[in-house]
């Protein structure tokens, strides 16, 4: 019952910080869905830390599981190249996809280092 406390918790604090950032997000007019991919990409680095850094469980739990699951928005990407593609913004579309999961998994490297360290 702890461990689903302790994730629920992380995810709530997540899910905030994201849903504050993307409401700061929406005064940028771009096609580009900017503040998804910097989410994602600041995720990523951090979940890296988080493993490489091998935190006791409770902290992996509550900060990898939990607040950057809540923080991190795989549905929300998935929407937006579904309306990139449908609007015919296929450059964008691919560029977003090939960016999100390049830089993804480059920066979850670079934070796993840094974590390590």
């Amino acid at each position: 019952m702890m461990t689903l406390l302790i994730v629920g918790l992380g995810a709530a604090i997540g899910a905030i910080l994201r849903y504050q950032l993307t409401r700061l997000g929406t005064q940028i007019a771009s096609e580009y869905p900017l503040i998804t991919f910097l989410i994602n990409l600041t995720g990523s680095f951090c979940l890296g830390w988080v493993t490489g850094a091998q935190l006791d469980q409770t902290w992996t739990l509550f900060l990898g599981v939990g607040v950057l699951g809540g923080y991190t928005t795989f549905s929300t990407f998935n929407s937006e190249l579904s309306q990139l593609w449908f609007r015919r913004r296929y450059h964008i579309f691919f560029g977003y996809l090939l960016l999100t999961y390049g830089l993804g998994l480059v920066v979850a490297a670079a934070g796993f280092f840094v974590g390590r360290s």
